[in-house]
């Protein structure tokens, strides 16, 4: 099992930045590569970016390119999500996962956060 706890969620004018954390506890965490997710109201869950295991490849979906940053500390278990330049569509709760693939498909992530909360304000 591998447990994930996000944070770093919040309320920003747009135009503003934000960094989610996400800490991984239990089995090894670089054993898996790691997504965020985010899921607006009335559509569905979308990946935003993906890190493979050592952080050597990095997916960004084109609606983030540019202005998001994924990256993972192996020895802290923890990966990060800096959103800069954030704009009110940017509003979801994200979530990161674990997959033991470098997958884009959510169905391949064994493992979910709870979810935090990002709104950005116009």
């Amino acid at each position: 099992q591998v447990q994930l706890v996000e944070s770093g969620g919040g309320l920003v004018q747009a135009g503003g930045s934000l960094r989610l954390s996400c800490a991984a506890s239990g089995r090894t965490f670089s054993n898996y590569a790691m997504g965020w997710f985010r899921q607006a109201p009335g559509k569905e869950r979308e990946l935003a970016a993906k890190i493979n295991r050592s952080g050597g490849s990095i997916y960004y979906a084109d609606a983030v390119k540019g202005r998001f940053t994924i990256s993972r500390d192996n020895a802290k278990n923890t990966v990060y999500l800096q959103m800069n330049s954030l704009k009110p569509e940017d509003t979801a709760v994200y979530y990161c996962a674990a997959s033991p693939t470098y997958s884009s498909n959510s169905e391949r992530y064994d493992y979910w956060g709870q979810g935090t909360q990002v709104t950005v304000s116009s």
